[in-house]
């Protein structure tokens, strides 16, 4: 590595909060607006040891345990992934123990389920943010994008982008509120490359329209508006609104 991209690490490291919508946080990242897209060449990640979502508790704990042990070998401490499967206790642990060998950004291994579980997903990124540091941050891979607004307003502040190169290789075409396989709507006719692009800058479209609403202290509006793009999103926010209200006034804004 050479001494400009080392110093840019050194930057992207310090995560800092300007201001909050909700329980999301709009801030910075080295030089750049939170929440965003990581590329995952720009960060040291730590090697993990990833489990099955819906397993043994026994087999989520050598996971933790597995993952905690890789990342204790990493000379430049970014970002590790929080391991412990369906088990919040454990995931509250890999988070903790990980923060205390240096880390302070966050992969939620198991996301694509996650999605597929609302209620499980609320009360791990809950729970999470409740129990992480401040100067932490949490990424939040494969997500679709209409998810983001919700995600982002339950305090995830990062992203990977590769969803985009996945869903180009089965022809699908990802909007703001939909995913359209190209088979059945037309809508364009792409090469793997374009539609590959075109999906990314989906992606980072939804990324700077959370960034203008948190700025504008709108973001609400806005997810209230995607919560009819699917099944899962509307149960989501029906469950944050009504088992966690305490946790979105603490940082709502008081006119």
């Amino acid at each position: 590595m050479n001494h400009k991209k080392e110093g840019i690490l050194d930057k992207m490291k310090q995560f800092e909060i300007k201001s909050h919508d909700g329980p999301g946080r709009y801030g910075k990242l080295g030089d750049m607006e939170t929440p965003l897209i990581i590329d995952k060449d720009d960060f040291n990640i730590a090697d993990d040891e990833s489990s099955a979502y819906d397993v043994e508790r026994e087999i989520a704990e050598w996971s933790v345990r597995e993952t905690i042990e890789k990342a204790k070998d990493v000379e430049d401490k970014e970002i590790a992934v929080i391991q412990g499967s369906k088990y919040i206790d454990l995931r509250i642990k890999c988070l903790k123990e990980l923060e205390e060998l240096g880390y302070n950004g966050f992969i939620i291994a198991n996301a694509d389920d996650l999605l597929l579980h609302p209620r499980d997903l609320v009360d791990l990124i809950v729970a999470l943010r409740q129990n992480m540091k401040s100067s932490s941050y949490l990424i939040f891979p494969f997500a679709e994008a209409q998810f983001i607004p919700l995600l982002a307003y339950m305090g995830v502040d990062a992203f990977f982008d590769d969803i985009g190169e996945y869903y180009s290789y089965i022809n699908v075409l990802m909007s703001p509120t939909k995913n359209y396989d190209l088979e059945t709507y037309k809508v364009y006719e792409m090469t793997r490359e374009e539609l590959e692009a075109y999906n990314k800058n989906t992606i980072d479209f939804v990324l700077r329209e959370v960034r203008e609403h948190m700025k504008n202290s709108s973001l609400r509006n806005l997810v209230e508006e995607r919560s009819a793009t699917s099944p899962q999103y509307a149960s989501a926010l029906r469950i944050l609104d009504k088992n966690y209200s305490e946790y979105l006034l603490e940082y709502t804004q008081v006119y």
